[in-house]
């Protein structure tokens, strides 16, 4: 009886890995991508309005990183889903998990991205109006190069997070992977191995994306060792 149950739970567990996989392939990563790209846009544009201390424009943009850093994920992605529909404003699923992804990580790395601006000596910036550049030219071809460099490590540990953090989507009916292994217990019931299995699957994830991480850091350092030469 028992050998039978576990070959019963070998089975369920080859099937549905599949099942949660593809998902992953077609929803999360997709996910993670889209609204990482938006949040790095509204990240360095935050960034930069802070690092150019214009007081207004300062003022809103710490609004808006205190107001999205201090409100749970979970309950922005309700408002939006769930509680944007009473003003007569409906979104999909998928775009709404997008556009809160974007805005809730765009206020963590646009942290990120200020620390990582500030750290550039501030005699770059003269260096650039030096040679006749614009503050925005000089922003883009010498100060965000250097920063980017400097915030690399945090903006990956941020995007790892984010791929693990999509399985919140599942709360505004998005079919990612954690939907889907929500969906495969609800008729199988083996909650636990499933579980354990789309886990492994997010570690799997993840374990790339670290590899990749440590490439990049690699190549970063090679190319700063460089340009100190």
């Amino acid at each position: 009886m028992i050998r039978f149950m576990n070959e019963e739970l070998i089975r369920l567990l080859i099937d549905s890995f599949g099942r949660i996989l593809l998902p992953g392939l077609t929803v999360t990563i997709p996910l993670t991508v889209i609204a990482f790209s938006f949040a790095m846009i509204i990240a360095v544009i935050t960034a930069m309005i802070q690092f150019a201390h214009v007081k207004v424009l300062t003022q809103l943009a710490r609004f808006y990183i205190w107001v999205v850093r201090g409100t749970p994920l979970l309950v922005q992605l309700f408002v939006v889903f769930y509680g944007l529909p009473n003003l007569g404003i409906v979104i999909d699923p998928f775009p709404a998990a997008v556009i809160v992804f974007s805005i809730n990580e765009g206020a963590y790395c646009a942290e990120i991205m200020r620390a990582a601006l500030e750290s550039v000596p501030s005699g770059q910036m003269e260096a650039g109006y030096c040679v006749g550049m614009s503050y925005l030219q000089t922003m883009r071809r010498i100060v965000l190069p250097q920063a980017m460099r400097t915030a690399f490590p945090s903006l990956s540990n941020s995007l790892i997070a984010m791929v693990k953090d999509t399985s919140l989507a599942a709360n505004i009916t998005v079919v990612e992977m954690f939907m889907a292994t929500r969906q495969i217990v609800a008729w199988s019931y083996q909650p636990l191995a499933l579980y354990i299995e789309v886990g492994l699957i997010y570690l799997m994830f993840c374990t790339v994306l670290t590899k990749l991480q440590s490439i990049g850091e690699k190549k970063l350092s090679v190319y700063e060792k460089v340009g100190g030469k």
